[in-house]
């Protein structure tokens, strides 16, 4: 794996990471890394453990292309 898809791999995980953080806490930085928001129109907090999910899935993928 090349440098650049190393960068782009630790950058996915940070995502998913982020992703994770956002369906637990709310503040200003963390709406706007909501998924649920950008494919849900009127979006609300019941929607919002949709970003859990997706983070695991999003953390999942990228440690699977770093290993294989």
């Amino acid at each position: 794996m090349s440098t650049f898809e190393m960068v782009l791999t630790y950058g996915g995980i940070a995502y998913g990471v982020m992703l994770i953080y956002t369906s637990f806490v709310k503040n200003r930085v963390t709406e706007a890394f909501r998924l649920d928001t950008l494919f849900i129109p009127g979006a609300t907090e019941r929607s919002r453990p949709l970003n859990l999910f997706a983070g695991i899935a999003v953390i999942g993928y990228n440690i699977y292309a770093m290993l294989y």
